[in-house]
């Protein structure tokens, strides 16, 4: 790897009630449970010292309380592309649940009735990325789950409907960067949660 390549940091926000209970957590706004606000401030060890030239989030308050507790609210921007999946119909729901009336749904091949699929999540971040490697620096990015999920696939050049292959806890870090030169997207490290996991990524 090369020091000097830029490197985005992705932080899945705290833990939120709905998300410790598995359900689809897209616009409806959430907070952090105490357990999620002890989680952001937790982070605040573990990611580069502010400033940073880009520090973004997610218009979600558990996304933006996340950035606040973890140190970053001085130095950031809300942007819309990098709100959680809509998901419509099924918002609030679990997986299991959408499974019962509906044998073998799943999100990231068969997105959402009345929200987002993989594709309209694909072209958000896909604006989100252009805009880092114009800015060609390091960033800091608080967001959900599944965004970012297709987020990392786009990185990778990956279909947005490859975002299924990623998972994400709360409160983890995960790296984009590159290996060689900048034709070179890969992810530098994923996931990475401190001390344990608290839950899946099913949901915002």
């Amino acid at each position: 790897m090369t020091d000097s390549l830029p490197e985005i940091t992705l932080v899945r926000h705290g833990e939120t009630l709905w998300s410790r209970t598995r359900r689809h957590t897209g616009r409806t706004d959430i907070p952090l449970t105490p357990a999620g606000e002890e989680a952001a401030v937790g982070l605040t060890a573990r990611l580069p010292s502010p400033p940073l030239p880009i520090v973004w989030s997610s218009p979600s308050q558990r996304a933006f309380d996340t950035c606040r507790l973890a140190g970053f609210a001085a130095w950031s921007a809300k942007k819309p592309d990098l709100a959680e999946w809509d998901y419509g119909d099924y918002e609030g729901r679990t997986t299991a649940d959408i499974q019962a009336e509906r044998p073998g749904w799943n999100l990231f091949r068969d997105g959402c009735p009345g929200g987002e699929t993989a594709a309209d999540v694909g072209m958000r971040v896909d604006r989100i990325i252009a805009a880092l490697r114009d800015a060609d620096c390091n960033a800091l990015i608080f967001s959900s789950a599944h965004v970012m999920d297709v987020l990392a696939a786009r990185w990778l050049g990956l279909e947005p409907q490859q975002g299924s292959l990623f998972a994400l806890d709360t409160a983890s870090i995960s790296v984009l960067g590159y290996a060689h030169d900048q034709n070179e997207p890969v992810i530098l490290r994923w996931n990475q949660v401190d001390p344990a996991p608290s839950e899946r990524h099913d949901h915002g």
